[in-house]
């Protein structure tokens, strides 16, 4: 296995969990430092590339709001004007993707967020993690972590994961939360930060084992035989899935 993604909700300790797994592992990890390797590819400052990360403030709105657009008429047609950073953005995506695929290439990598979870989903020879935790937890979370008090953390909270949503609904088109980009999704709200660290190991093992199978020998039906029966069909009341308005 070359490397692991660590996706995560604002304040569920995905990144503690990350830091964790790189140092028990001995392991690179491949979290912020992504956005400076980033920067110095493209010979821009640090902090210019850190409004293109996906958990930057407004920057999508910011980007949509410099399309201007005039209702159209016959005499005056739709006008848009492209943003004036469209081209950094451009190359900023293609510059993180290539740092992302050469740090899986080079291995022992933990890549801590920046989309890696799309930019790698075809390679077999990394393990996807999604770390979730109820809104309560996270706000719990972030008023110890950042010294904040409950109203400043749930605001925080919702700042983040609304930008890191528009983000990869912008850029890739995709739910940053939909369960089936991961291998292995983890609740901390009841598993603690070093459980989940020694599940994430267990399941890199795992999926380290599969790699010499055909893709078409994966699934949940993996070493089963067939029923020996047909399984039986208990369903809900009618009742309760009858869709026809009753009389």
């Amino acid at each position: 296995m070359k490397a692991i993604t660590i996706s995560r909700q604002y304040g569920s300790g995905g990144g503690e969990i990350g830091a964790r797994l790189a140092e028990r592992l001995h392991w690179h990890l491949i979290d912020h430092e992504l956005v400076a390797r980033v920067a110095r590819e493209l010979g821009i400052p640090e902090q210019q590339a850190e409004v293109h990360d996906e958990y930057a403030k407004g920057f999508i709105a910011r980007v949509l709001s410099q399309f201007v657009s005039t209702v159209p008429t016959a005499a005056s047609p739709v006008i848009q004007v492209a943003p004036e950073d469209q081209t950094i953005e451009n190359r900023y995506q293609e510059t993180l993707r290539h740092v992302v695929e050469s740090a899986a290439d080079t291995g022992r990598a933990v890549i801590v967020g920046r989309a890696s979870q799309i930019i790698l989903a075809r390679r077999r020879d990394v393990l996807h993690v999604f770390i979730e935790a109820p809104l309560q937890a996270r706000i719990a979370y972030v008023v110890l972590r950042e010294n904040r008090d409950a109203a400043g953390a749930q605001e925080r909270i919702q700042l983040k994961d609304g930008d890191r949503s528009r983000y990869f609904q912008t850029v890739y088109h995709q739910d940053a939360n939909d369960p089936l980009l991961y291998d292995l999704v983890i609740n901390t709200a009841v598993l603690s930060l070093e459980r989940a660290v020694d599940l994430i190991g267990l399941a890199l093992e795992d999926k380290a084992q599969t790699l010499s199978l055909p893709p078409e020998a994966l699934g949940p039906a993996r070493g089963l035989a067939r029923y020996r029966g047909q399984p039986a069909d208990i369903r809900p009341p009618a009742h309760l899935t009858d869709t026809q308005p009753s009389s």
